[in-house]
């Protein structure tokens, strides 16, 4: 399996707020919570760099210093990539990854009466980027993706669908439903602390997992300290509808070409 991810300056970062070890960091997780969201084994990356004249030497080292160092903690090779100049910085990151044939996570799989769960606590990446400080910003620039938990969701679970959560739980739930044919109703959620409802439900960048579960499957409450919470069941109905608590959800979540 294969994922690529671009992350792009003033679009998915700043420089004045994001360091270069954020970039790094956050531009291979990205890439590595698809692979998780599949169940799968990353192996190598490639990288590709477009580097602005802000950018010196040092900046690039530690850049790459910082995304070296969380493919390692995920035993995910750096196998090469490219080097060019541009007018502002632009990262891709591809990531291969390995799955038995046949067994990979996808985002058709889900049934109606499956259980709808999350892995740990929303919107504290989006409470993050609004404030820039405290705990929530340190969880904005650190993203940690849910390898382990993914494996764990494929070979042990036995989950039946699966996305990452990118551009926000509103979305993503959306486009799993979308894929499956179904629709889906929710309840209370999972808030990181200080997090505003919409931070919550809509708010991008966690790289946490949502996973569904046939209905007669225990999913325990946590997984290696990370919390698992179901907050809702998918359900026959008209493909991609979302109800909370009996009111419909409108999918508000980051769309980069939503006009």
């Amino acid at each position: 399996m294969f994922t690529t991810d671009l992350f792009m300056e003033d679009v998915h970062f700043r420089r004045k707020t994001h360091s270069a070890a954020d970039v790094g960091r956050v531009a291979i997780s990205r890439s590595l919570s698809d692979i998780a969201a599949m169940g799968g084994e990353p192996r190598f990356a490639l990288v590709s760099l477009c580097v602005p004249e802000w950018a010196d030497d040092r900046w690039v080292k530690t850049f790459f210093k910082a995304l070296i160092s969380r493919a390692d903690s995920e035993r995910t090779i750096l196998a090469g990539g490219d080097l060019s100049h541009a007018a502002k910085l632009a990262c891709d990151v591809m990531v291969c990854g390995a799955v038995p044939q046949g067994k990979a996570l996808l985002r058709s799989g889900a049934r109606p009466g499956d259980g709808i769960y999350v892995s740990g606590e929303l919107g504290g990446s989006a409470l993050g980027l609004e404030t820039g400080t405290g705990r929530a910003w340190k969880r904005h620039v650190n993203p940690m993706p849910r390898v382990a938990l993914g494996r764990y969701l494929r070979n042990k679970i036995g989950a039946s669908a699966a996305i990452d959560l990118s551009d926000g739980l509103s979305l993503d739930l959306q486009r799993l439903c979308l894929a499956s044919d179904v629709s889906a109703e929710i309840g209370d959620l999972p808030g990181f602390r200080g997090a505003r409802p919409e931070h919550v439900l809509h708010g991008g960048e966690e790289y946490e997992l949502l996973f569904t579960v046939p209905e007669n499957v225990r999913v325990p409450d946590e997984f290696e300290g990370v919390r698992l919470s179901r907050i809702g069941t998918i359900r026959a109905g008209r493909p991609g509808i979302i109800e909370m608590n009996g009111s419909p959800v409108a999918a508000l979540g980051y769309d980069h070409f939503r006009s």
